[in-house]
This record gives C-alpha cells, sequence and structure tokens, in this order.
C-alpha cells in the first residue's frame, strides 16, 4: 500500500494562497473591479517520480482495494505538474458522479465507460419513498475516507472541494428513473414536493457532515466548479428541469432551490443546455443566488456567442461563472460591458505561459 510522503511537492505556498483569499472575498464583494481569472498550466516537469496509479476522473473506477492515500498521492503527483497563473490555487474534487448523494440513502452506483450511473435497489412509488442519509453507506464512507486523508496530508496547501451532491429532483428522480417522475408531478404533486424536501435534508445533512471533516484545515469552501469561497459555497443545479416548463420548474424547484441559495453564503446556478434557458428569468429572480454557470451543451454555438444570456444575466445584477479561454472572456465583456463580475476557468499549456501571463496582466491578475 502506497504510503503518502512526509509533505507535497506542490509549488503553492502561504503568500499566494492569501492573494487567492483577498482576491476572491473582494470578487464575491464585487470590490474586486476586475474578472476573476484561474489559469491553470499543465505539462510542466514534475519534480518526484510519477506513482504507478493512473489518473481516474471518477473515483469509482478505481477498485476498492486502492486506498485513499494512494488517490491522493496520484492527485499530489499531477498538480505538481501544474503551474497556477492569475487567481487560480491547488484544488482536487473527489468525483463520484453527479447526484452521489442518492448514494447515500440506498442508490446502487455503477460504473459505465466514461461516467456513473446511479440505480435504485428497488422501485418504489412516489408516497412511499425514504429519503435519508446513511453514514454508514459505502460511498459516504468511501468520500469521507479521501476527504480525511487528503486535508491530512496537505494541511491547507490544496483546497479539498466538495463532491457533486446532486440536484434535488434529480435526487429524486434517480428513484423514480425514466418517466415516472414526470408522471408523478401530474399524478401525485404534492408526494413530490414532500420527495423534494426530504432531498433538500439529505443534501443539506450530507454537506454538513463532509465540511465537518474538511474544516478548519481545508482553505475554505469550493466545489467541482473551483470558485473559492472563505464561507459555505456550491454550484447548484437541475437537469431534470431540462424535461419541465416554467410553470412546474417555479412549483416543484424553485422553493427548495431559493431555500438553499438563502442558507448558503454563495452559489451560482448550473444552467446546463438550451432547454434550460426557459427557466432562466425566474433563477434570476432569486434575490439569494449569486450568479449563472451557463454550458451550451454538446452540438450547440461556442461559449462565447449567446450574448443575450450573459446580458440578461448581467443586467440581473447577478454573476457569470464560464469556462473557456482569455478569447471567450474578452467577448463576454464586449457584450456585456462590464467584466468585474465574471469569473473565468481555464486551462492552457505550460508551453504558452509568455503569451498569457501578458494577457492576465492586462486585465491585473498577474
Amino acid at each position: 500500500m502506497t504510503e503518502l510522503a512526509d509533505c507535497s511537492t506542490i509549488d503553492f505556498g502561504a503568500e499566494r494562497w492569501e492573494r487567492v483569499r483577498d482576491a476572491h472575498r473582494l470578487w464575491w464583494d464585487g470590490e474586486l473591479g476586475r474578472p476573476l481569472i484561474q489559469m491553470r498550466l499543465g505539462g510542466a516537469e514534475a519534480p518526484r517520480p510519477e506513482p504507478a496509479l493512473p489518473s481516474h476522473n471518477f473515483i469509482p473506477f478505481y477498485d476498492d482495494a486502492v486506498s485513499a492515500a494512494e488517490i491522493v498521492d496520484r492527485w499530489d503527483y499531477d498538480l505538481t505538474t501544474t503551474h497556477f497563473l492569475g487567481d487560480a490555487y491547488p484544488h482536487i474534487w473527489p468525483d463520484f458522479g453527479p447526484g452521489v448523494a442518492a448514494a447515500f440513502s440506498g442508490a446502487r452506483l455503477e460504473c459505465g465507460n466514461r461516467t456513473v450511473w446511479f440505480h435504485p435497489e428497488k422501485e418504489e412509488g412516489i408516497a412511499e419513498l425514504t429519503l435519508e442519509l446513511n453514514p454508514s453507506a459505502k460511498w459516504f464512507k468511501r468520500i469521507a475516507d479521501i476527504m480525511e486523508t487528503a486535508v491530512a496530508f496537505w494541511q491547507g496547501q490544496v483546497q479539498v472541494g466538495m463532491t457533486d451532491l446532486g440536484g434535488n429532483l434529480d435526487i429524486v428522480s434517480t428513484f423514480r428513473p425514466s418517466e415516472a417522475l414526470l408522471f408523478d408531478l401530474y399524478d401525485n404533486p404534492e408526494a413530490v414536493k414532500a420527495r423534494t424536501w426530504d432531498a433538500h435534508r439529505l443534501w443539506w445533512d450530507s454537506f454538513e457532515a463532509f465540511n465537518r471533516l474538511l474544516q478548519p484545515a481545508n482553505p475554505g469552501y469550493t466545489c467541482w466548479t473551483p470558485v473559492f469561497s472563505e464561507t459555505p459555497y456550491y454550484i447548484l443545479q437541475c437537469d431534470f428541469c431540462y424535461m419541465i416548463g416554467p410553470e412546474m420548474f417555479d412549483e416543484f424547484v424553485k422553493p427548495e432551490l431559493a431555500k438553499t441559495c438563502e442558507k448558503l453564503s454563495h452559489s451560482i446556478y448550473h444552467l446546463d443546455g438550451p432547454g434550460e434557458l426557459t427557466h432562466l428569468d425566474s433563477l434570476l429572480e432569486i434575490e439569494a443566488l449569486d450568479g449563472v454557470q451557463w454550458i451550451p451543451g454538446d452540438g450547440a454555438k461556442p461559449i462565447s456567442e449567446w450574448p443575450e444570456v450573459y446580458r440578461k444575466i448581467s443586467d440581473a445584477g447577478k454573476n457569470i461563472q464560464l469556462f473557456g479561454s482569455l478569447s471567450d472572456l474578452a467577448a463576454i465583456v464586449e457584450q456585456t460591458g462590464r467584466a468585474d463580475n465574471i469569473v473565468l476557468i481555464a486551462n492552457d499549456s505550460i508551453e504558452n505561459r509568455p503569451a498569457i501571463e501578458a494577457e492576465l496582466a492586462r486585465y491585473g491578475a498577474m
């Protein structure tokens, strides 16, 4: 079994962490005066030998015999080959698939070729369904073990992000697969609402349990989208809403979503694909929601070619989070007329560092 080294060889010290904290704090408060730009450059030479364990995006792809220490050691190596520019910082998160909270309440996790699926062990009616956190569940314990190992090893040098717990009706839909939940919206709406609030409690019980393991050694809070916050933050979602209209969104999704936004210090909504754009106006009415992450999806126009979406988000006083390039950032700044409410998360090659540093300096991010 792999033993972790005495310390990490990642090049990122306390002074740089202080700059990251300051920049993100000012950005959330609307006082930074520029966009947040997290630029991670891969391909750097590692200062340590590469471990035998391969990299997997989804942690369940590893055999159960692979220890948490081996996984953290692999992450540590990968981070040593990355340079962090602008507002970027070393970050990992235990990826067990979107909506893994369902597996904490009895769902079965299945690894596909390139993804992870969740299935009910048995199908129950919406009125009979029980959703609650089981701290003894296999996947909850596995994530907890990895989180504890990671924060103990890095001691605040690397931000350990929250796993992808899922959205409210996304969790419920795991237990009511195919078209079952859609029929439930018509046939038993009160039971759906009750299960949505059960999912809310399951989500929050999981979130708080994991944060008790992560804090106070962790620098702050983040998740699969590594926007840093010193106080509780999350990227919220409801992919199920792709299949429903605005009235059903307002009735079944929005109340729980708004409550979670109120409970979090900072929140961004993951707007996934053109089918969810019909809900954008309603989302922007949620006062406690800080921003929107727009993902056009496969086959859609590129990220920079949605000016009407970005203008609507910006005009509503919300932040914009995007994955893309510095040229995408420039295009969206031109479309909205402002840069200070944008956070860009980008990846590039170490070979392009000089040109990227010049661009970051232009934005005041160096």
